[in-house]
């Protein structure tokens, strides 16, 4: 991995993922919290679809990141059901509309939070830390190739924890 981008995930928090999305978490006093705004999509015949995911856990760290995904047109949310710690890696798009790796950014992220992603936001894959994780998702669907795009990296990253 010699001359590879190494970046270090540093705490989620909402002022430095508001350019990606949202982080969603509990209020501190009893009630809701609404997350209603992030919730986007631009197609007309795409439908709210909700998931749930069991994950494994990256074997080891540093993550090797080698491909970013995005939905172009809609939001994604995670909602932890049941994890310790996860990671969240975003990027920017770059001139030719692929995922910026140079400017990516890392969050390590809590077991009480959850993250909308802004429709148009690469991220790196769902990625657990620790032990086996279970997510609810939301997204918007319509069946077609648009709900979801991959690209692989030309020069793939690593990340690492921070201290």
């Amino acid at each position: 991995m010699t001359g590879t981008v190494r970046l270090i995930a540093e705490p989620l928090t909402s002022k430095a993922f508001a350019p990606f999305g949202d982080v969603l978490a509990a209020p501190e006093e009893f009630g809701r919290a609404y997350f209603d705004e992030g919730l986007r999509t631009t197609r007309a015949t795409a439908w709210p679809s909700l998931s749930v995911a069991h994950v494994r856990p990256l074997a080891s760290l540093p993550l090797e990141a080698k491909v970013m995904e995005r939905h172009e047109f809609s939001s994604q949310s995670f909602v932890p059901l049941d994890v310790s710690r996860w990671l969240v890696v975003v990027a920017p798009s770059s001139a030719d509309g692929g995922p910026d790796a140079s400017r990516a950014v890392a969050f390590l992220v809590g077991p009480g939070q959850g993250v909308t992603y802004h429709a148009n936001t690469w991220h790196h894959p769902l990625t657990i830390l620790d032990r086996p994780g279970r997510f609810a998702v939301v997204m918007w669907r319509d069946g077609t190739r648009t709900d979801e795009e991959f690209r692989t990296l030309a020069a793939p990253f690593t990340v690492e924890l921070g201290n």
